[in-house]
């Protein structure tokens, strides 16, 4: 009783079929699995009127009689009976016919029925090929209108909605259909949510982009707040550069807002770099026009040729302090500044600053000293005389030490008017200095060494000042250079001290105050004196 619940009906075997029958139980004897011959066994003759029951299965057997093989088909698999097939393949009777049609009762002798056939059987088992399709277009309407119409009825089976493809006695529920429509509704909602969630992602990104892209930048009004804050501005620094800098100090709101106002001023191009004092939360264009104010960068600019007394006034004013606090720090503090060994090697020097503080622009901050600014110019010239080689170009220019170098230097950058002048100033006095030179008899004979000790800047100096003042820094009265420079000088004038010009220059005079004549000889200077006496006595009215 497999399956339809009442006992299996036999039926007579048909003599057609006997004969037939017979062959096909000596062959499964007489051959193994296989299809093989088999050793050793004597073909059996079964009586022909004996009833011939159905065999049972070798243990070698079961795996391969597990398969059933369906007409048409041309593949097999498991169904999960036991069912026995010829081996050898014969003609196909059941070519091309419906292979799930119901077959009629009846064969050959131990043929099973369809049992396939009946109300109470279970439906066939779904080919391979056909497993897991997508239900036909309809079948999953119709479903869904029986289970709507099950759920008004009280007497219809539990989960009575067909599914495509199931029998009738096929599973399924309307509580599993509502949960599936439940969680269809849930993932519905998830997805909207993900889609606005992107969509709200990419529009709050897009509308980002093309406010920075095309919208006004954000930036400040006004001119700031009360609080200050220093920034400093590095070498060869760009706008996009300068904006962030102040962006991050707080002073600008955007880079952007700044590089636009820089590029609307006309001035904007021309910013320097150094240390500012701004406020805090500036408008863009307010701190543009602060930067390119230069009396608003707070750095300090030392000119080439100036004096280090005026370098000491100009610290004290830059840094608030009473006049004559650095002067006092210079002359107490020299040793401890970093100048060089060979600096102060002359007792009559007046100050061993002197050609030491390098002319350049120095930035200042809140933690800038007297000392700090001191020691930051020594640095630089020291860097500056060890670049040339000053110890060695020093010997072979024939002078004493690296400290009468630097005076060359300062001499060349005061008297020089010009930077065309400093090589045949630089000729003039080495020229002067020569042991040879009969003429000033090795004498520089220089105003401007007189107007330094005196500390004046007078361009026309009376030869009573020049016999009487006995000082070693009176040119007029002492052979030879300065005990020390007589100004800090820049990087033209040092080069011109190494490398002066060679046309044989003795003597100069500048007739009008500007231009600056060379000559070779004492004639040619004493002609150019008288004119220049001549024009300063018109000035004068005598």
């Amino acid at each position: 009783m497999p399956y339809g619940g009442g006992p299996q009906q036999q039926y007579p075997q048909e003599p057609q079929y006997q004969q037939q029958y017979v062959q096909h139980v000596q062959h499964v004897q007489q051959h193994d699995q296989y299809g093989q011959p088999m050793q050793g066994y004597a073909p059996q003759q079964p009586h022909p009127a004996q009833q011939m029951p159905q065999p049972q299965p070798q243990p070698q057997q079961m795996q391969q009689m597990q398969q059933q093989t369906y007409a048409g088909q041309g593949q097999a698999w498991d169904t999960g009976q036991i069912q026995y097939a010829d081996p050898v393949q014969t003609v196909d009777p059941y070519a091309g016919a419906e292979p799930y049609a119901q077959q009629p009762i009846g064969g050959f002798p131990g043929e099973a029925p369809d049992l396939y056939g009946t109300d109470e059987a279970y439906p066939p088992p779904t080919p391979p090929g056909r497993r897991h399709l997508e239900p036909e277009p309809g079948l999953e309407e119709e479903d869904d209108e029986d289970a709507a119409s099950s759920d008004g009825d009280s007497d219809a089976p539990a989960g009575g909605g067909r599914r495509a493809g199931r029998g009738k006695g096929g599973k399924g529920g309307k509580g599993k259909d509502k949960g599936k429509k439940k969680s269809s509704k849930a993932a519905c909602l998830v997805a909207a949510v993900v889609i606005l969630g992107v969509v709200g992602g990419g529009g709050y990104y897009g509308y980002s982009y093309l406010k920075a892209r095309f919208g006004a930048a954000e930036d400040y009004t006004g001119a700031g707040t009360d609080e200050s804050v220093e920034v400093q501005i590095p070498q060869n620094a760009t706008l996009a550069q300068m904006g962030n800098i102040l962006k991050e100090h707080g002073v600008v709101a955007s880079t952007d807002a700044f590089v636009a106002a820089a590029q609307a001023n006309k001035k904007g191009t021309s910013i320097q770099a150094g240390v500012y004092t701004l406020k805090k939360k500036m408008s863009a264009a307010s701190a543009v026009a602060v930067m390119i104010d230069p009396s608003k960068l707070n750095v300090l600019t030392i000119p080439e040729g100036t004096r280090a007394i005026d370098v000491y006034k100009a610290i004290d004013k830059k840094l608030g302090k009473p006049e004559g606090t650095t002067a006092q720090i210079a002359k107490q503090e020299s040793k401890d500044l970093g100048l060089p060994a060979w600096a102060a090697n002359n007792a009559k020097i007046r100050d061993p600053l002197e050609g030491f503080l390098y002319p350049a622009r120095y930035d200042l901050s809140k933690e800038t000293t007297p000392q700090s600014l001191l020691k930051q110019m020594i640095r630089n010239a020291n860097d500056k005389y060890a670049s040339i080689g000053i110890e060695e170009k020093a010997k072979a220019l024939g002078l004493e030490n690296p400290l009468q170098l630097v005076t060359v230097a300062s001499l060349v950058q005061v008297e020089g008017n010009k930077h065309e002048d400093y090589r045949k100033m630089s000729e003039v006095i080495y020229n002067r200095l020569k042991k040879t030179n009969d003429v000033t008899n090795q004498k520089l004979e220089f105003d401007s060494t007189i107007n330094y000790l005196k500390n004046t800047s007078n361009i026309n100096v009376t030869r009573e000042e020049t016999r009487k003042l006995d000082d070693p820094y009176n040119t007029y009265f002492y052979k030879g250079l300065t005990p020390g420079p007589i100004s800090n000088p820049g990087s033209e004038a040092i080069n011109a001290a190494l490398d002066p010009d060679k046309g044989g220059w003795m003597f100069f005079v500048s007739v009008d105050g500007n231009t600056t004549t060379f000559t070779k000889t004492f004639a040619e200077h004493e002609k150019l004196v008288a004119q220049f006496n001549e024009r300063q006595s018109k000035k004068s009215g005598g």
